[in-house]
Parts: C-alpha cells; structure tokens; sequence
C-alpha cells in the first residue's frame, strides 16, 4: 500500500489490490467489437469503480464511454492493460439482470450489446443524479373489488399474482372496457406483495390514462411514468427512482421495456400490435418480445392485453406458454354494440340524397343520425388524413398518375372562397389540369380514398349545426366532450369521448384490408376493434356500421366479436405459407453487390431458405432468409457472424438487417 502511495505521488498509477481488472464494454457500435474489453483498475478508483457505473477508457487511441460490468482477479488478455482514465460517475445504472436482458435481446435481434444499453439507460443528468431519492412507499393494499371477475380465469391470474406466482396471461379486453382500470388493479396487486410492476403501453394518451388509473389505487408517488417528453433532467430523475427501488410501478411507452424496475414480479404490454411497440433504431426490438424475453429470463409473470389479439399472442397461447383471459360469450354478448357490415355499391346511398352529399351507406347515415338525436357523439374513421391524399380514375378505377415524374396525383384542400382546386402530383407539386386517363382515355377522377379533413367538409353539410371536430396527424385529440358532435378521425387517433359514443362508422374499409402487408387484415381488425372499444354497450344503444364487404374474415370478426378465432386463422394461415410468426424470418436490405456478397457468406441451418432479392428502388434490394422457429438462434448468430466479418473489414456500404420485422412484405 505504501509503495502504492509513493507510485501515485510520483504521477505513476497502480493497479488496486483486489480485483484489479475491470470488463468493461465500450459505447463503439461495429460488430466485429461486440465484446467485453479489459482495463485494469487503478488504486485511486478502487472504491468507485464498481459493476454498472459509466466509465471512460482509451481505446484505439481515444477517449470514449463505457459502462463496467464486473470486477475480476485476472485477464486472459496477453498483453498490459491498460487503465481506467475515470469514473464519470460513482452511481451504478446497470444492474445485471439488464445486463444479461441487454444481451438476450441483441443476440436474439442478430444487433449489439451497447446498440441495445443506448437504449436502456438515458444520459446522465448530474442534478438529478446528485438530488437524495425519496423513500420508497409502502406496499398499497389489495383491491378489494375489481372487474377482473367477468372474465373466466380472470379471479384465478390476480389471485395467483397476489400469492406471488408468475403466471402468464393473454387477455381478451370486452368491448368498452376501462382497460386502464384492468391494469391498475393488476398492478396494485402485485405491488402489494411488495413487488415491482411494468407497464409498456403505445402512446401519451394510453399513459396518460393509465396513471390516472394506477393514482386512484396507489400513492401516487409509487408510481411513476417514463416518457421521452419530459425532458433530459426529468426523465433521468425518474429513471433512477425505479432504479433505486423508490418506486415499484413504471409506467412508459416503447422506451420503458428495459426499464431497471427493483424485484420484478409482473410485466405487462398493452395492445401489441401497435407499430409504435416496433423500436425503430438498430437491433429494431418489439416491445412483446422483450418482455416475453425478461419474464422468462427473471421469473416475472407476464400479461398482454387488447381489444384484439395478435398471431404472435396467439402462438403464445398455442403453445402452452401462456393462459387465455377472455369473457364467456353471454358476459360478451351484453357489452358488445351492435355491429353491421355494409358493402361501399352505389346502391347503398341512392336511398337519401343527404347520405349520398356525405359519402355515406344509408344504414350508416341512419346510425349517426340516430346517435346525434340521443344526444350522443359520433366517431367517423377514415383511414387517410389530408383531404383527398389518392386520385383515380372515374371510369377503369386505375391510379391517376403524373405525366412528368408518374408520381400520385392528390385534390388538396378547397380555398377560402370555397372554389375548387385542380389536382396536384404528390411527388413534384405540379398542377395536373387537364387529366386523361392513359387506359381509358377518360377525363374524370374519384378518390381512392377521401381523407379525414374532406370527410369533415361534407359530414358538416349533411348534418348542418352539428359540431364537427377532426384528430389526426399533428393535431390529435386525447378525449372530447360527451354531447352531440362528429368526430372524424384517423386509425389510431380516436379521442376517448365521456361517456362514449353512441355509433361509430368505420369507412373505406378497404383501404386498410388491401394494403401490401403481411398483416393487413389483423392490422384491420386491431384498429376496426380499437374504434368500437370506444362505442356504448349495445344495451345502451352503441352501433357500429362498417364498411366492407361482410363475407371477409375479419369483417366477420368484428360483426360476431371475435378476434380469437381470427387470430388462430391468421396463424394458421402464416403457418401454411411460411410467414412469421410460424417461421422466424429476417430481411435484409443493402445494394445488389453488396447483398449478393451477404448472402454467399451467410451460413444457414440446413433448412433456411431464400426469397428474392427483389428490388426495393433507388439501386436497393431486399432478400427475405427464412428458417423454422426452432432455427431462430442460428439465423441470428448466423446473422451476427456476417455482420461481423463486414465490420472487421470496414465495409463501408450500408447493409440493414431486420430479424422478425413488422413489415415482411
């Protein structure tokens, strides 16, 4: 020790005597590096450098950030190592069960270790981080009455959560349900035990809602939400009080998943299907998966709900993974509204001239008009915003294109005066006056489909002195007053209405069932069920007209109520064909050389295929690799082993791999 001490005065810096090297991983993002590197501890930094604190440490000539996993006695490295330049601070963000989360999730998603920490710890704000946590609040008391009781095994999973079992659970919410409400209670029991709680919802909305409900139940200082939009100090302050235990329920969007919650006992996504639960950044993780991940991985018990069910939720049920918690039909019956599909012929609005004027069947002019004399608000869903974002032709139906670049051509807005505006090319803005349609020859356009703000215009003439009110794009509404009004909105930006609706119609429902997308049609009955969620239970007079075409599966799903059943025709369907989540599957992106380079070095299980490449545009293509699910880790590893390779040989040209995407087709 004092020969350490002479060494530090002369400017010399030793290593610590117990534990001297640390691993540390590096913040580089190249594959090739995806590895622990170890630097050796120096005495000076001996009682601060412990495993999950932020360090800094040179590393191929420069200073760049790290995070230390463990302290160890000896290397297998070689060579001398070299030292810890700093401790950036003595707090350690990284616990190990994370750590070891963290790496599942890379290995299973073929992406980094530090690619998937960025997102797990938020950076470092020194006010926050120095401020004295509050103590953690006592365990609240049980919920005495809840809902659960209308769904069979309902009683059974909140009593198994109480006992503090790990029961996992796929529930089916009843139409109108206060969902929020379901989560608080599920919450609030497991953190009775003294346990922690996840929550990873879609949205703002969704949690602003939720904490409402958990702050009904719960001390409201054992709750917490984590969410981008509260700004750098904020966000971190609350990050560390669930990482510090001062918390037990977290509550956040997509960026919660690996949220450091202290004794995890209950993990829970809501509405799985929503693209938004899709992380966006390289290893491109699902929010479902995580948690499914971290259940198995901690023991915690795992619940994903909605109002319709998902083919990969369904494969978890299927396999035996996870229980079903749905209603019986008789519960179902009484609080499901009273569902009609129309078809989109002519025929439908040549009965009244007002529901021709909006664009409307009959039958759905009749329900909003009905839901208005009650008293009642109205939803209008239209797939679209903007005004009239599609033309086509008014006699063959083909795409009306631009005769300069072949771009879209679109109808904006009407003028302040009311006048007419001629159509107008989506991709180079030049105004197309005198359109011909090169098939036909015929001057005439339609809209493939009317947009949120042109369904506005003409609902607010057919049903005149009637507030007509739009949410959407930039401008979404989160709840609207109870009283009489339309409200035309966009899938998936419908504002809770108090008291609910009284009918909603469900327009163009083609545009969303004939979308190019593997999962276009349980995409159409996610956001067809989520919109009648929002409708009053059929006793109380909530209609709901769609417009489709009704002997289409997922119509009839939604006529009867049964998003079950199309979730295991779905799977069934992707099983016979080949699609995820029957297979595991990856895509990836990169120009014609480079991906045919990819794929010759690409080794896959002996019963991996191929599909493509096909072109993506702009010299770009796509192949689609293909194994069975039980192949799923060596595609990944696979997956890793060529990206490696690429790193190491500082190949430049940009190659995206996705492992299980959200869009195959």
């Amino acid at each position: 020790m004092a020969q350490g001490r002479a060494a530090s005065r002369r400017g010399e810096r030793v290593p610590a005597a117990a534990m001297p090297v640390a691993r540390v991983v590096v913040d580089v993002p190249l594959p090739h590096l995806d590895r622990p590197f170890d630097y050796q501890v120096p005495t000076d930094l001996d009682e601060v450098a412990v495993p999950g604190v932020r360090v800094r440490v040179r590393f191929a000539g420069q200073l760049v950030d790290g995070y230390l996993l463990e302290r160890a006695e000896s290397t297998e490295y070689g060579r001398g190592l070299a030292f810890l330049e700093k401790v950036v601070s003595p707090e350690p963000v990284l616990a190990p069960e994370v750590v070891e989360l963290a790496r599942a999730v890379a290995d299973r998603y073929a992406g980094t270790l530090i690619d998937v920490l960025r997102m797990a710890v938020p950076p470092r704000h020194a006010r926050a981080e120095a401020a004295e946590p509050p103590p953690p609040s006592p365990p609240p008391e049980r919920p005495a009455d809840t809902g659960w009781g209308r769904y069979r095994h309902g009683a059974n999973f909140l009593d198994a959560l109480a006992a503090g079992r790990a029961p996992r659970a796929v529930w089916q919410a009843l139409p109108a349900e206060d969902w929020p409400a379901r989560l608080a209670e599920v919450a609030a029991t497991v953190a009775s035990t003294g346990k922690g709680v996840l929550v990873v919802v879609p949205d703002h909305r969704d949690l602003a809602r939720l904490h409402e409900a958990c702050a009904r139940l719960v001390d409201p200082a054992a709750v917490t939400v984590l969410a981008a939009e509260l700004g750098p100090q904020e966000r971190y302050k609350r990050w560390l009080a669930v990482r510090r235990g001062s918390v037990r329920i977290a509550l956040g969007a997509r960026g919660a998943a690996l949220a450091p919650v202290n004794d995890l006992g209950l993990v829970v996504v809501w509405d799985d299907g929503d693209d938004l639960h899709a992380e966006p950044r390289m290893p491109y993780p699902n929010v479902r998966d995580v948690l499914v991940q971290r259940s198995h991985l901690g023991g915690a018990a795992f619940l994903v709900g909605g109002f319709a069910r998902t083919a990969e939720a369904q494969l978890l049920v299927d396999s035996g993974w996870a229980h079903e918690v749905v209603a019986d039909r008789d519960e179902l019956r009484a609080a499901a509204p009273r569902v009609v599909a129309v078809g989109d012929g002519d025929w439908q609005e040549a009965k009244d001239p007002a529901a021709r004027s909006a664009r409307l069947p009959s039958i759905a002019f009749e329900a909003a008009r009905a839901a208005l004399s009650a008293g009642a608000p109205v939803l209008i869903q239209v797939p679209r915003r903007g005004y009239v974002p599609a033309l086509a032709c008014g006699q063959c139906r083909a795409a009306a294109r631009c005769r300069r670049c072949a771009g879209p051509l679109a109808l904006p807005g009407g003028g302040g005066d009311g006048a007419p505006r001629p159509a107008y090319c989506r991709w180079c803005g030049a105004t197309e006056a005198a359109f011909r349609c090169p098939s036909c020859g015929s001057r005439r356009l339609r809209g493939q489909v009317i947009g949120a703000r042109r369904t506005a215009e003409e609902l607010g003439r057919a049903f005149s002195g009637v507030v007509v009110r739009t949410s959407g794009g930039d401008d979404v509404l989160a709840k609207v007053p109870g009283g009489p009004a339309l409200v035309v909105a966009t899938p998936g930006a419908e504002p809770v209405a108090d008291g609910g609706y009284g009918a909603a119609l469900l327009l163009d429902g083609w545009a969303l069932l004939g979308r190019a997308d593997l999962r276009a049609a349980e995409e159409a009955v996610r956001r067809w069920m989520g919109a009648a969620a929002l409708v009053r239970r059929g006793d109380r007079g909530g209609r709901i007209v769609v417009v489709a075409e009704s002997s289409l599966a997922p119509v009839q799903a939604l006529v009867r109520w049964d998003p079950v059943w199309h979730a295991g025709q779905e799977l069934a369907a992707r099983a016979e064909l080949g699609f995820p989540p029957a297979v595991r599957m990856a895509t990836l992106d990169a120009s014609p050389d480079a991906l045919a380079v990819l794929l010759e070095e690409l080794r896959l299980p002996e019963r991996g295929e191929v599909l493509g490449p096909v072109p993506l545009g702009e010299e770009r293509e796509r192949a689609l690799v293909r194994v069975p699910r039980g192949d799923g880790r060596a595609l990944s590893a696979s997956l890793s082993d060529v990206l490696s390779v690429r790193s190491a040989r500082k190949e430049t040209e940009p190659v995206r791999v996705k492992v299980d995407p959200l869009e195959v087709l």
